[in-house]
């Protein structure tokens, strides 16, 4: 177990528990809500990953949007950093590039909410395994 040094990481650690338990609740059927996955390898976090990976959990809540946001290790696209992969319950996963706060907003209010596609898609370069 992590020490916690600073009310940063209490948080960090409340929050990571706290959507465990939200993913083993909704483990039965995962596909019924929106899948945010974050890609929060180095590249990610030093562009801003963290802070979008907050501002999605948050905003996401206050506007009961039913969602399970995740980070992930580096997702291939580091020239596009930060990215999140957006996975609305029967559609294929979207990869985003570029995601600020502001793109991150864009992307609840027009795309989760919507269903509108949104500005800063990046083409898929790998292919899942099943």
């Amino acid at each position: 177990m992590n020490k916690i040094k600073n009310l940063d990481d209490l948080r960090k650690m409340k929050q990571d528990l706290q959507n465990k338990i939200k993913l083993r609740e909704r483990g039965d059927s995962p596909e019924a809500i929106v899948q945010i996955k974050v890609g929060m390898a180095t590249s990610g976090i030093a562009s801003g990953a963290k802070e979008v990976m907050n501002y999605l959990i948050e905003e996401l809540e206050k506007r009961n949007i039913d969602a399970v946001v995740t980070q992930v290790g580096d997702m291939g696209y580091c020239y596009a950093e930060p990215t999140i992969e957006v996975t609305l319950p029967g559609k294929e996963p979207v990869v985003f590039g570029y995601v600020n706060i502001a793109k991150a907003d864009e992307i609840i209010e027009k795309y989760i909410k919507n269903g509108e596609l949104v500005e800063g898609i990046l083409p898929a370069n790998y292919q899942s395994i099943d």
